[in-house]
């Protein structure tokens, strides 16, 4: 086996190899100039559009096009009734905006441990963290891969709790044949850069309730109660926002689209190839996909077992190293998440609006972040390696057997890798 890259050898990824994502075509090409030469680039007829073509492909009765995902996860906890100083259940390992937005409507985001197998909200867990203040449960499908919903949904009738799905990294993902963003009483997904839709920015909330897309409508534009293609009074009826997105982008939507079952197809199938092909490198913990489960391979989410190295200092350090390692072959490895959601400082400090608001709410309770209550996040967040792009069309077998070729080569070579020199004092990316 060739020297490591990071040692002197060449790489195992030759410059090149993985192609740039998303794949952009003629289909793309003319959807866009063709509403650029449009008159419209508000919310123009693309918008309108993209949410009764998204809303048929995901199964939904209605969606609202979005500037972002987050702004679909706001938009949820208003249109599902929360108020000042209420409780939402959030897994304690996501994107920082699966609980900021909570913060958003002036609500307490209340943290429940993730299983570790699927990184997920650990669903065994959810009862145990109702408070009497509890009024509803976001959960994230993290990576492509879908929460078990049907334990989520038991719990949530049981206790009168609405179900916002955070699926801005789970489009396409299945339980039990049932696409994300059916289970909920809404959901929101995104449509950033790296997202599996990618239209640069943006998102849609999707709901199959009449009376949540109407108290949603009104906080994505202004809290006025008519939508910008009809006729509008200009009122504001309610606390608003401008949270639309605007038509260039909903035709770079439109167009991707079009394309979406491929994308997912080909995640999945190259997505099932690194896995067989990493699956005999002794230490690594691979992506699971429970019965059930359809994942989309959004993130291809490795974990070092860290039992089965000669390792006696952090074990962030050690990943670190293996990262760096990795990258100098030309792999796609980064870590997606540095810190888990309660040791961020926004939560750390419970003062998001000054003065301690919303912590400091007359109408809330007291909550706890300390990290340590969530050993298997902390766990994760310490030992996991990330990657994504070499999954994604219109990349094939070539690229998925390139990576997995550096990776079989860096942990065939571990004892050639000093941390001290691949890492000085630097945390890598």
């Amino acid at each position: 086996m060739n020297k490591l890259a990071i040692n002197g050898g060449e790489k195992a990824v030759k410059n090149g190899l993985v192609k740039a994502w998303p794949p952009v075509d003629d289909v793309d090409a003319k959807m866009i100039m063709s509403a650029l030469k449009g008159g419209d680039h508000q919310y123009g007829p693309n918008c309108e559009a993209l949410c009764k073509e998204l809303a048929a492909w995901n199964g939904n009765k209605y969606a609202i096009f979005t500037n972002s995902g987050t702004a679909a996860l706001h938009m949820g906890l208003v249109a599902c009734g929360l108020s000042a100083g209420d409780h939402v259940l959030v897994p304690a390992y996501s994107w920082s905006s699966s609980a900021t937005c909570i913060l958003h409507h002036n609500c307490i985001p209340v943290f429940v441990d993730i299983d570790f197998d699927t990184i997920n909200i650990d669903v065994n867990k959810i009862e145990a963290a109702i408070t009497p203040k509890t009024k509803a449960i976001i959960v994230v499908h993290l990576h492509g891969l879908a929460v078990n919903m049907d334990k989520v949904c038991e719990v949530a009738k049981r206790h009168n709790l609405a179900v916002i799905e955070d699926a801005c990294q789970g489009v396409g993902a299945l339980f039990h044949g049932k696409k994300v963003g059916l289970f909920g009483d809404c959901a929101a997904i995104s449509f950033s850069q790296n997202k599996s839709l990618c239209s640069g920015e943006g998102g849609m909330f999707l709901t199959n309730n009449e009376q949540i897309l109407k108290k949603a409508q009104q906080v994505w534009s202004f809290g006025e109660s008519c939508t910008p293609s009809q006729s509008r009074d200009y009122h504001a009826y309610a606390l608003g926002w401008m949270y639309r997105g605007s038509d260039l982008v909903a035709a770079f939507a439109r167009a991707q689209l079009t394309k979406l079952d491929w994308y997912l197809e080909t995640q999945r199938t190259n997505g099932r190839l690194l896995y067989n092909e990493l699956k005999d490198i002794d230490g690594l913990i691979l992506p699971t996909e429970p019965a059930g489960h359809s994942h989309t391979w959004y993130s291809f989410v490795i974990r070092l077992d860290m039992n089965k190295f000669k390792w006696n200092g952090e074990p962030e350090r050690f990943r670190d190293m293996i990262i760096k390692a990795l990258q100098a072959e030309g792999a796609s490895a980064h870590i997606w998440q540095r810190f888990i959601l309660p040791a961020m400082t926004v939560f750390q400090a419970k003062n998001a609006y000054g003065k301690g608001c919303p912590w400091s709410c007359p109408f809330t309770e007291k909550v706890t972040y300390d990290p340590s209550l969530f050993p298997a996040a902390l766990k994760h967040q310490a030992t996991n390696i990330n990657l994504a792009f070499p999954l994604r069309a219109p990349n094939g077998k070539e690229a998925v057997m390139a990576v997995a070729e550096a990776y079989h080569k860096v942990f065939a070579q571990l004892d050639t890798l000093d941390a001290d020199r691949v890492l000085g004092a630097v945390k890598v990316n």
